[in-house]
């Protein structure tokens, strides 16, 4: 991102006469944190930009004109989250209906992305599928963020966009498993209930600041940051992802069912 919001966070830190260890006292973070804001290598999350300004007595400057924050190629409930997952060091992800973003293949986002209500135009769709496609930069790195992928197997049954673009879908998510980029579980039917059945859920771990999640329904969504809360919902997915099949049995059924779409080796 640009530097300027990192350069006008320090320059109103330094005019307080506040160290980066005094504003992060006053802020409830970290020290390092505060270094990676100013420095550009981070943007600070809506609440911890609202703490800024608090303790830096700047009204609501550094809420209002975070990077990104007017972009509409996100639903507001979600941008929190796109400023958040490329500073995760952990991602593990519930989906209940959707492949998660960050893994999607631009035919199958283009595809979820088409069946907005009101119907957006082709320009905006191309913008939202854009986005989404970015947010999967982050599997570049080789190593970082570490992300693990629990899927309801109603994913894998739901033909979006046609066998053609589910088949390719799948067996997008069975190559990141095989290079050890991801790791895959899959929520067989057979299971009958399981403790995540109630929405979507992202939990995200960062090296400077406590864990997040963020659950989400119809045309809403939460980022959690009470303690408590993440924690029940960390257990739950553990729970879940107990009950899941491993690994490679679950590598086998994405396998399968992208032959039943139609795939061929």
């Amino acid at each position: 991102m640009s530097n300027t919001y990192g350069d006008w966070l320090k320059a109103q830190r330094e005019a307080a006469g506040l160290t980066q260890q005094e504003l992060a006292d006053a802020a409830i973070m970290t020290r390092s944190h505060i270094s990676h804001i100013e420095a550009g290598r981070r943007i600070p999350s809506e609440e911890d930009a609202r703490r800024l300004d608090k303790a830096l007595n700047t009204g609501d400057v550094l809420s209002s004109f975070l990077p990104g924050k007017n972009d509409s190629t996100v639903a507001n409930h979600f941008e929190p989250v796109r400023q958040l997952e490329p500073q995760a060091t952990m991602i593990r992800e519930f989906a209940l209906n959707f492949v998660p973003g960050i893994l999607q293949t631009e035919r199958y986002a283009r595809a979820v992305l088409g069946s907005a209500f009101p119907p957006t135009s082709n320009e905006e769709r191309d913008k939202n599928v854009v986005t989404r496609l970015e947010r999967a930069e982050i599997l570049s790195d080789p190593v970082t963020p570490v992300v693990w992928a629990l899927l309801d197997e109603g994913v894998l049954r739901r033909p979006v966009g046609g066998p053609d673009v589910m088949a390719e879908q799948l067996m997008h998510i069975v190559r990141l498993a095989e290079v050890e980029r991801i790791r895959v579980h899959v929520m067989p039917f057979a299971l009958g209930l399981h403790p995540l059945m109630e929405s979507m859920l992202t939990l995200m771990w960062f090296e400077d600041q406590p864990p997040l999640a963020y659950s989400e329904g119809l045309s809403m969504g939460k980022v959690q940051d009470s303690p408590s809360v993440v924690r029940k919902l960390q257990s739950r997915y553990d729970l879940a992802l107990s009950d899941a099949l491993p690994l490679k049995e679950s590598q086998a059924l994405l396998r399968a069912t992208a032959k039943e779409y139609g795939h061929h080796d």
